[in-house]
């Protein structure tokens, strides 16, 4: 038996959250439902032996009307045979056999066992599935689902044992995943956080799950932000709340931290799709010696982008793993004058709407 945090109770009548978020609230209390059962409604004329080319070319062309379809929804939606839902899927598919989900773009054959700097297979590895209580309090209890493999190598990664494949995980078939959504939705979850590692490899996974998914659900993107524009694009109408990390200011610390190459730009694109077609919490963990070089870029990218009441986690709660001490600034806490001065930057730039 778990226990709810008290001030997740009330957050989704609090104004800056019904500001930013008002598409998940009314999912998670039900008058809404989620992207991917609208996809799932939505028919697609195409044919499973078209080219890989006009596949896209009627994804795309269906993409550019979803929002507006998802506006003049009236009624539940009903499950239709090859549907928007199911061409993503087709395309996720065929991606599998020349992995380009993350910007590293490796073209691993992972539906012939090959493996790319992921490590990821042709299975869901799972390492853990529960209702997470330590998420930001809009989304507790959180259905937290931890896959293996991730797509960069953050020196400090809290989560290297998963991330690194240091242990095992469980192999999981989609339609074996989706027991799992069941469970936690049958546990009172508010969302389906999809994480890891990172969630990116498992794309095709993740949209094959959803289409053996019977009761709604929010759908949670946990990512560190640095996926390629045809996974964008695929997560586009399948994702009701993107969970972005925006982990550098600058491309420079991303590649000696994380092994990110073009990260700035990837961040940035990803994170005006998502407002695009989806809402976001984004999240910034303050790196020491880092405020000026990637705290102010970010902060200030924001408000100037994506608008100054977006929904912020600026994270105080670094401290040094895995390979920290490797790299001369990541090898201690963050100090006192640190965490005061990342506050200080969020309010010159003029973010209102920090979580607490």
């Amino acid at each position: 038996m778990w226990t709810t945090r008290p001030d997740a109770k009330g957050i989704l009548d609090l104004p800056g959250v019904q500001t930013a978020l008002p598409r998940y609230v009314d999912v998670v209390k039900g008058k809404k439902y989620p992207k991917y059962m609208i996809a799932q409604s939505i028919e697609a004329q195409y044919s499973r032996r078209d080219s890989t080319e006009t596949l896209w070319e009627k994804h795309d062309q269906l993409l550019e009307t979803y929002n507006e379809t998802e506006t003049n929804i009236k009624r539940k939606p009903r499950k239709t045979t090859n549907s928007f839902h199911d061409l993503k899927i087709l395309l996720a598919h065929r991606l599998m056999q020349s992995c380009i989900f993350c910007e590293r773009r490796c073209g691993a054959d992972r539906l012939h066992g090959d493996k790319g700097y992921c490590r990821a297979g042709r299975n869901f590895s799972m390492f853990s599935a529960f209702p997470h209580m330590g998420e930001e309090p809009e989304l507790v209890p959180s259905g937290t689902i931890f896959t293996g493999g991730c797509s960069i190598r953050c020196l400090h990664c809290q989560n290297w044992d998963i991330s690194q494949w240091h242990s095992n995980g469980d192999s999981l078939t989609p339609e074996m995943m989706a027991h799992q959504v069941t469970e936690l939705t049958e546990k009172g979850c508010r969302n389906i956080n999809m994480v890891g590692g990172d969630p990116t490899p498992y794309v095709w996974h993740w949209l094959e799950t959803f289409n053996h998914v019977k009761k709604p659900i929010a759908t949670v993107w946990n990512s560190n932000s640095w996926y390629s524009q045809e996974t964008a694009k695929l997560l586009a109408g399948f994702i009701d709340l993107y969970l972005l990390d925006f982990k550098y200011g600058n491309n420079q610390c991303a590649e000696e931290i994380s092994d990110a190459p073009g990260y700035w730009e990837v961040a940035t694109r990803n994170h005006l799709m998502a407002k695009e077609y989806g809402e976001l919490i984004i999240r910034v963990l303050v790196l020491p010696g880092h405020n000026e070089c990637c705290t102010r870029p970010i902060l200030q990218w924001i408000h100037d982008n994506l608008g100054p009441e977006t929904r912020v986690n600026l994270m105080f709660q670094y401290h040094p793993e895995w390979r920290a001490s490797k790299h001369p600034q990541l090898n201690r806490r963050l100090s006192l004058t640190e965490k005061l001065d990342a506050k200080k930057i969020a309010e010159e730039v003029g973010l209102i709407n920090l979580v607490e």
